[in-house]
């Protein structure tokens, strides 16, 4: 298991290896572009290159990138066109950078339903794979649950993996978000039943990343909250239990949060 962070990219994305460094993260997770807006801004050729030559030397890796917040596979269709552009140039990002996959927040079905968006949300991921390199990942981040969020559940995920079909749609389980969607993986018993859930639902070989967050809401709040490794209501106990289950014993976990001082994940975390 390798533990690392999302880290800034600021500067080009080489420089998100030194970050990843300072802090001591084993793997890592960037933004290529910004994440709140549309405007997407391709790396330069050198900061793609200097990446990769950087990875290689220091052993920092796997790599993942983080979508844009603003796609919503549930959207209108003026709304879902921009997600697919969007998901399709993090993907050639991707791509081109050696990272893994692309982790994505599947959006919101604004109140018609799961149902009525499973197809459209379905459509969506099979045109942005099929326009994009084998062998990079498309990851659905399961959601907390406000707001008419999709994917709150490992079921609505499964469904929307199943209908695609695709090998290359993984899955990124973020703990805070599980928490508060009334996944009670604090102790091993409803660890292993959550785990049981996604596993018939799509897998866990679909497990490509786990994001390792403590929650300052309560099980089943449906609020997306980070906190601290430890200061929130998972605790050091509850991340005890998840790290030593086999499930993800190979598994890059990568941290998403505050940080001591407020400035986003740091070494104390990480450590």
């Amino acid at each position: 298991m390798k533990i690392g962070a999302h880290v800034s990219a600021s500067g080009g994305a080489d420089k998100a290896i030194d970050n990843a460094l300072e802090i001591g993260a084993e793997t890592i997770q960037i933004f290529a572009s910004s994440p709140r807006t549309w405007t997407f801004r391709s790396q330069k050729p050198g900061a793609v290159a200097a990446f990769r030559e950087r990875s290689l030397q220091t052993g920092v890796g796997p790599a993942f990138l983080h979508g844009s917040y603003l796609v919503n596979l549930g959207g209108n269709p003026e709304l879902a066109e921009k997600s697919v552009a969007s998901l399709t140039s993090h993907m050639n990002a991707a791509s081109a950078l050696g990272a893994s996959g692309v982790i994505f927040h599947a959006g919101s079905h604004k109140g018609r339903g799961f149902d009525n968006v499973l197809d459209q949300a379905a459509g969506c991921l099979s045109r942005v794979l099929d326009d994009t390199a084998d062998e990079t990942w498309l990851i659905i981040e399961n959601s907390a649950g406000a707001g008419n969020h999709i994917g709150a559940t490992f079921g609505e995920i499964g469904r929307m993996v199943e209908a695609t079909g695709s090998d290359r749609l993984k899955v990124c389980l973020d703990t805070q978000h599980a928490f508060a969607a009334g996944y009670r993986i604090t102790d091993r018993d409803g660890l292993n039943a959550a785990l049981e859930e996604l596993d018939g639902a799509m897998g866990l070989e679909r497990l490509a990343a786990v994001h390792a967050n403590d929650s300052k809401t309560e099980l089943g709040s449906g609020v997306d909250r980070h906190e601290n490794i430890g200061h929130g209501l998972i605790g050091e106990r509850g991340f005890a239990t998840i790290m030593s289950h086999p499930s993800f014993a190979g598994v890059p976990f990568l941290l998403e949060v505050p940080g001591i001082e407020g400035g986003g994940p740091d070494r104390i975390n990480v450590d």
